[in-house]
């Protein structure tokens, strides 16, 4: 008998979750079985349940390979809050960083396609929406430990809660992805995300620093002309 290896099981549980994503892309979540993402992965229902407890744990599994970077961008954030040169823009960073995945990646522009707009929260998925609700809460808490400490470094008062204020950050990123994969043709997701983040932070009376003005090279210097007047800006 054969004896499989660590990696063998590896590159099986990889296959299996990489036949998930695109089954459940092209045909939803309910509407794909377990033997499907067997077939389609070239393995048996057996093979699944060695490495996944059913659906909602196979499911919980894709979504990790792409979000659990974000959310240690996000962790890494919050845990330097106190010591980072500029927590605001630490926080909008992580912030446009998960735009730039999404917008950029593949696999992860899919995961969030299924995760979005098809997946229901079905029985056999409650496990699927705790999880939704557990990660939503943690990165609100992460969110607000940042802006909390940006309040105390700019020594400002907030016009609502920091818990509403990270709420606020919070939908407004998850909107703009929502919207976004519903028809990435309709704006830019990275340069409108930024856009939107700024002026709500900036409603919220934080200072953020000027946008960089792009590099240009100078002008050669002209001679004088008498009586010749330059243009205004």
């Amino acid at each position: 008998m054969v004896r499989r290896t660590k990696a063998d099981a590896l590159a099986t549980r990889n296959s299996l979750l990489d036949a998930a994503e695109h089954l459940f892309q092209a045909h939803g979540v309910s509407r794909t079985s377990l033997n499907d993402i067997a077939i389609e992965a070239g393995t048996t229902r057996g093979a699944i349940y060695w490495h996944f407890k059913d659906k909602a744990d196979l499911f919980n599994a894709m979504m990790e390979r792409v979000t659990l970077p974000l959310e240690s961008t996000l962790a890494g954030t919050a845990r330097t809050a106190s010591t980072t040169v500029n927590p605001l823009l630490s926080l909008r960073d992580s912030m446009m960083s998960a735009l730039k995945q999404t917008a950029t990646d593949e696999q992860t522009r899919r995961v969030f396609e299924v995760a979005t707009h098809k997946v229901e929260y079905v029985s056999e998925m409650q496990a699927v929406r705790d999880r939704h609700l557990q990660v939503r809460n943690e990165c609100m808490a992460m969110t607000e430990e940042a802006l909390r400490e940006a309040v105390r470094r700019e020594d400002i008062a907030l016009a609502m809660p920091v818990a509403t204020a990270a709420l606020g950050l919070h939908v407004i990123i998850d909107g703009l992805i929502q919207n976004w994969l519903l028809d990435p043709e309709a704006f830019d997701l990275m340069k409108s995300g930024r856009h939107t983040v700024d002026a709500y932070l900036a409603g919220l009376g934080f200072t953020l620093p000027a946008a960089r003005a792009p590099h240009r090279v100078a002008p050669a210097r002209a001679r004088p002309v008498a009586s010749a007047r330059l243009p205004g800006p």
